[in-house]
């Protein structure tokens, strides 16, 4: 048996090193839990495909851990402004955000996958209190006193918590019986990077269509941009099949498109990811708390599904820094009050995006109409506009390091 630690981390993503470094730097002894292939993953060649817009709260975790200096800054894109484009070419509906109007030094930051996941594995390494363990889980017992995770080596990893930031398909979640409203969208995000003609100038842009999904093109360093393309998967399949350079085709006609012509940046990368509604309907049990995309999984058209990740990471780091000496990290009470936390975020994000995607996925033309007239009249409510750029900004929230 191994010696217990205060916590156990599951998960090899990026919420999970999240969570176990600030859980570490706040004095708890961690272990981190992670598949043996993880260890063989290979960084990509040339500019990820995967990348995140980071808010404000993903800022200020990472900065209050000390990540965010050692990431690679040359290959981070401030993003300054975003524009939402309605459907169809003639007097569509537009809604724009900029940071200067949403009173803030910046609206996000752009930074790759492989960027991210580069500084946190160095963090890790030199994390005090924690020990990585590279092994399957295939059993969690739970009771009053402590969890027990059962290795697939024959080993056990006692703890007083178990976090479980093993993705959409947690095996943690599954193993505590938490029961999950799933919707599938029929649609796979296409992902990849293009350079541009024209200077982006530090803008997000994204259209809504009825027909084709939903394509965003975010800023990347220089005159580069990011592809996240949710598409219906008729066309994702298409999409897939047909050559980069017909995809930067059909970009560079987009409606309103300003960048110019679009070309693949070599070497050529395209992937596509599957996209559904998860809503696990516990974000907690005995000894566990869920967090990331094993607490909730949303569609991609906000950009806010690790955000909500880092906001739940944040959330927890708060809770247990503010326990008290007299209770155990994995107390009852402790896991609520996170849960509580959490809801409403949580709720108003699924709705949101869930709402969108429905709004903007009907070919009804009076509907069609109506939501274009709606998002130009948004666009001339500067007070609304601001709480919603608050809101999706998020907070700063650099959780108190307390040791204990």
């Amino acid at each position: 048996m191994n010696p217990a630690s205060d916590i156990c981390v599951i998960g090899n993503g990026i919420i999970g090193k999240v969570a176990a470094l600030g859980l570490a730097q706040a004095g708890s002894s961690v272990t981190l839990l992670t598949p043996p292939a993880a260890q063989s993953k290979a960084a990509p060649a040339g500019w990820d495909v995967r990348v995140y817009a980071l808010n404000q709260i993903a800022h200020a975790l990472l900065s209050s851990l000390r990540v965010w200096d050692a990431l690679d800054a040359s290959r981070i894109a401030p993003v300054d402004a975003m524009v939402v484009n309605g459907d169809g070419p003639e007097a569509a509906g537009r809604l724009a955000f900029d940071a200067y109007s949403a009173r803030a030094g910046l609206l996000a930051w752009i930074v790759e996958d492989s960027n991210l996941n580069a500084a946190l594995d160095a963090a890790l390494r030199f994390a005090p209190n924690l020990k990585v363990i590279s092994a399957r889980a295939v059993r969690l017992e739970q009771d009053e006193k402590r969890a027990t995770v059962h290795l697939d080596n024959g080993a056990t990893v006692p703890a007083a918590l178990v976090v479980g930031a093993d993705g959409g398909q947690s095996w943690v979640r599954a193993q505590c019986d938490v029961g999950i409203d799933y919707r599938p969208y029929g649609q796979r995000a296409v992902v990849a990077n293009f350079s541009t003609e024209l200077p982006h100038h530090g803008a997000a842009h994204q259209w809504f269509t009825s027909t084709e999904g939903i394509v965003a093109l975010l800023p990347l360093p220089g005159n580069q941009v990011s592809l996240v393309w949710s598409a219906p998967d008729a066309l994702a399949d298409k999409l897939m099949q047909e050559p980069l350079s017909r995809l930067a085709e059909r970009l560079s006609a987009l409606p309103r498109q300003p960048f110019g012509k679009l070309a693949p940046l070599e070497p050529e990368n395209v992937r596509d990811i599957p996209l559904a509604l998860i809503r696990p309907h516990a974000i907690v049990s005995q000894r566990v708390a869920l967090v990331g995309d094993a607490a909730h999984v949303i569609h991609p058209l906000a950009g806010h599904g690790m955000n909500l990740g880092f906001a739940d990471v944040a959330s927890l780091l708060q809770v247990l820094a503010e326990r008290g000496a007299e209770r155990d990290c994995g107390d009852a009470r402790l896991l609520r009050r996170y849960a509580r936390e959490r809801k409403e975020d949580i709720l108003l994000m699924q709705v949101a995006t869930d709402g969108l995607e429905r709004l903007f996925s009907t070919e009804f033309e009076p509907l069609r109409i109506a939501r274009n007239m709606g998002l130009n009249l948004l666009d001339q409510l500067p007070v609304l506009k601001r709480r919603l750029m608050a809101h999706a900004m998020g907070n700063p929230l650099a959780p108190s390091v307390k040791k204990g």
